[in-house]
């Protein structure tokens, strides 16, 4: 096997009639994993209209990783809390639009998960580096950001309003250094 026989790339072959050593891709396949037929999970559109419905349930587990991908992802233009003054932003690089104001509030989640996907005026697309799934956790977790900004004491479910008078508790102290 360390001499097996092989060809360079673009090498001349006589093997084949053509001369070439390689064989060209075989015409309509799809390569493994590539086959992106639900253009509602990957695309955020449903018969190309976007849309406001999740392909998969909005658990808490969705939530919290759709806050850790959004805290690694988007929160170095966009900010930990949406307002588009992230880190790149105070080191003097365009800020994005903060995702409170009424055209983004309005929008249909399909839309934000089109955005990770494609790409939008300044932003790149993020398809390569956030699986979709991951997006849809991103879209849902902005949908909570901006809920948070104009949320009031009574949209707090009743059993859990006890919480809000309950003053935060305190981080632990630091040990004493010697």
């Amino acid at each position: 096997m360390h001499d097996a026989p092989r060809y360079d790339p673009l090498e001349a072959s006589a093997f084949f009639a053509d001369g070439r050593s390689a064989r060209g891709l075989v015409a309509n396949a799809v390569a493994r994993g590539t086959l992106r037929e639900d253009e509602h999970l990957y695309q955020g559109t449903i018969d190309g209209q976007l849309t406001d419905m999740f392909p998969m349930p909005v658990t808490a587990e969705l939530m919290a990783r759709g806050r850790e991908r959004f805290n690694v992802f988007c929160s170095p233009c966009h900010g930990r809390t949406g307002q588009g003054n992230g880190m790149v932003v105070q080191r003097g690089f365009r800020a994005p639009p903060s995702f409170h104001q009424e055209r983004l509030r309005s929008a249909p989640v399909g839309y934000y998960v089109n955005v990770e996907t494609n790409g939008f005026g300044a932003m790149s697309d993020y398809s390569a580096q956030v699986p979709p799934e991951d997006r849809w956790a991103i879209a849902a977790y902005i949908r909570a950001l901006q809920f948070s900004q104009r949320a009031t004491v009574g949209d707090v479910p009743p059993d859990r309003r006890p919480e809000l008078d309950r003053a935060p508790e305190a981080a632990p102290a630091a040990p004493e250094a010697r």
